[in-house]
């Protein structure tokens, strides 16, 4: 059984609020449930948090005893170091996932302190971007 842990970043928990025309309308708890269904037999993880320390602390939580991390970081991908270096310290692949295209979008979204110690990224697909990096761990 598969062990996939996923955390989402700030601004998340607002997601079927925040610019639907961006993000979409259903919530990201919603969501999840989708996900437990379509992989019924992996243990599927979630974790939301607006603070950087908290996405850390659950990166080395999850990062030496789960198969995988997906991590949308939100803004901190374009701001946190300390995140990059999180992921670089730990053993479980981590996928990067954005919902937009951060690359159509403003140019400080061009940036990311993830990328380049993540195993893949998966960028501008709307909520499937989440289903798309769970199928990378197959």
């Amino acid at each position: 059984m598969k062990k996939i842990a996923i955390i989402n970043g700030p601004n998340l928990n607002l997601l079927g609020k925040r610019e639907p025309g961006i993000y979409g309308s259903q919530t990201f708890e919603a969501y999840f449930e989708t996900l437990k269904a379509v992989f019924p037999d992996w243990e599927l993880h979630y974790f939301q948090s607006n603070i950087e320390g908290e996405i850390i602390d659950h990166l080395h939580r999850y990062g030496f005893d789960f198969d995988g991390i997906i991590l949308n970081a939100g803004a901190y991908t374009h701001t946190s170091i300390a995140i990059g270096d999180a992921i670089k310290a730990i053993k479980a692949p981590v996928i990067e996932v954005h919902i937009s295209n951060t690359l159509a979008r403003e140019d400080f979204r061009h940036v990311s302190y993830i990328t380049p110690f993540a195993k893949g990224l998966i960028m501008g697909f709307g909520l499937q971007s989440y289903e798309l990096a769970l199928l990378s761990f197959r």
